[in-house]
């Protein structure tokens, strides 16, 4: 069988040649459209470029700015010392004999010592560039105009290739008209660059661990801010296909509410179109019933008068399009209720009684065709909750299939199971069976396998699955189990939730 094996309706039949060609072409070389290369982006991720980016930018001007600091809060302590080291030299500058001198005292000279011991060197230089004493070889600092008298002045130098810190100023020597003598102090710009190292280091470091805590904890926060749109997709994915009801905004966050109902606007919109569909699908499956029956009713009336000749086989002709045209539309009327969620009444029912019950209603048809048809099921009560005429539907057109595709002298044969809180319902016959590269296209509607000279609209698989969805069910195409080498046949297995004590 085939029932697998929908009726094709070829999809070139009733059009041009030569437009589906030039669409084809159309479609090959790309003009047919403009195409776009969509780029997905990331919400999340683009937060945290925005976010994570100019952090990581700005650190590298807090190192740089960190070490100017830091320098400079190296310097003031020893800048200090130096300073002290130069007060301690103008205590000890005098006049004699109208002569600007230098004498050390003893707790001068050992405070001093103690500054030289430290890495601090001094030297004094007196009216006309007099020598008074220290270290020679520093630094003559030159005054300009703006160094003023009493006022400490600092500022980088380098002795004999060392780098140096040099503070000098000019003291008045008493109430003298003698002019002003020069006191330098100096040290080494290693304690100075140790400790400013130090200081950053002490900065720095610790940033290294920061810096990855910080956006960890900002990725986790952007995570826990965006997890209402998780929440609002998952939402989403859950509904049934169906579901077009609108979207609660309440449970959206304010930033997408916008967006939420646009979408609620579309789902309206889409759901409108789809109901008008529907109703027009009915309507005019309604309008076409009256006449196709009256059509056969005229024609078998004709073919009695007519019993024999070409006009009686032209009459048959018609009685039979009409017959084919009637469950046609019968077909399309039952696929309109299947897909309205409305007109499904859901009920109770013993799926084991409704499967013996159609099968009884097909003996007739089998018997005609000399084909073997049987239930080889459980008796026992097998309670399901779905509508009665839709599931029966389903049951009526595997079998339609089954026996349509059987050859003479085949089986079929529908079995019912039960496992694990479900029902297996399958219908399984010896006819030629369905490629597998056909086993998902025969569900589409208007669908048939090429080759195949059976008469049908391509509906009733279609019809099945719709059904079978709205009842949350599902069926599977396998071969047949008792395949011969005749034929290799076809099983049609659906698989249904059983009611649990009582309930679904």
């Amino acid at each position: 069988m085939t029932a697998s094996k929908p009726d094709t309706l070829q999809p070139t039949s009733d059009r041009d040649p030569a437009i589906n060609q030039e669409a084809l072409e159309l479609v090959r070389d790309g003009s047919a459209g403009p195409s776009f290369e969509a780029t997905r982006r990331s919400l999340l991720g683009e937060i945290l470029d925005w976010m994570l980016a100019p952090l990581f930018l700005l650190w590298p001007m807090s190192v740089a700015i960190t070490y100017v600091v830091a320098q400079n809060i190296a310097n003031v302590p020893y800048d200090h010392g130096l300073k002290t080291a130069l007060q301690v030299l103008s205590q000890e500058i005098e006049i004699q004999n109208n002569v600007v001198v230098l004498r050390l005292s003893g707790s001068a000279r050992l405070a001093l010592r103690a500054q030289e011991n430290d890495g601090v060197f001094w030297k004094a230089i007196g009216p006309n560039n007099q020598y008074l004493g220290g270290d020679k070889g520093l630094p003559t600092p030159e005054r300009t105009p703006i160094h003023a008298s009493d006022v400490v002045y600092y500022r980088n130098d380098s002795l004999r290739d060392f780098d140096i810190r040099i503070a000098y100023t000019w003291i008045k020597p008493g109430a003298t008209q003698q002019e002003d003598v020069l006191l330098i102090a100096a040290e080494g710009m290693e304690k100075r660059s140790q400790l400013a190292n130090d200081i950053i280091k002490g900065v720095i470091i610790p940033q290294f661990f920061v810096l990855p805590i910080a956006a960890l904890l900002i990725w986790f926060g952007l995570s826990r801010g965006i997890s209402p749109l998780r929440s609002l997709q998952q939402r989403l994915r859950d509904r049934r296909p169906d579901d077009l009801s609108p979207i609660d905004t309440q449970a959206a966050p304010l930033e997408i509410t916008p967006l939420v109902r646009a979408m609620n606007d579309l789902l309206l919109r889409l759901s409108t179109n789809i109901q008008a569909q529907r109703r027009f699908v009915a309507d005019a499956a309604h309008q076409l019933k009256t006449p196709l029956a009256g059509l056969r009713t005229q024609a078998e009336l004709a073919l009695r008068d007519t019993p024999t000749g070409e006009v009686a086989t032209s009459l048959q002709h018609i009685v039979a399009g009409t017959e084919r045209a009637t469950r046609l539309v019968n077909q399309l009327l039952l696929m309109a209720n299947a897909e309205n969620p409305e007109s499904l009444g859901m009920v109770k029912i013993d799926l084991a009684e409704l499967a013996k019950e159609t099968t009884q209603q097909w003996f007739d048809q089998a018997i005609a065709k000399q084909i073997d048809l049987g239930y080889d099921g459980t008796d026992e009560a097998t309670w399901v909750y779905g509508h009665p005429l839709l599931l029966a539907e389903v049951l009526n057109n595997l079998l339609d299939n089954a026996v349509r595709y059987t050859p003479q002298g085949g089986s079929v044969t529908v079995g019912l199971s039960q496992l694990s809180r479900q029902a297996f319902l399958s219908v399984e016959d010896s006819g030629p069976g369905i490629a597998l590269q056909d086993r998902e296209r025969v569900f589409d509607r208007f669908y048939r396998v090429l080759g195949t000279r059976t008469d049908g609209s391509g509906l009733g698989l279609a019809i099945v699955k719709e059904i079978l969805q709205r009842h949350q069910a599902s069926i599977q195409i396998a071969n047949s189990l008792a395949k011969s080498s005749a034929a290799q046949g076809t099983r049609f297995e659906i698989h249904i939730a059983l009611i649990a004590s009582g309930k679904p």
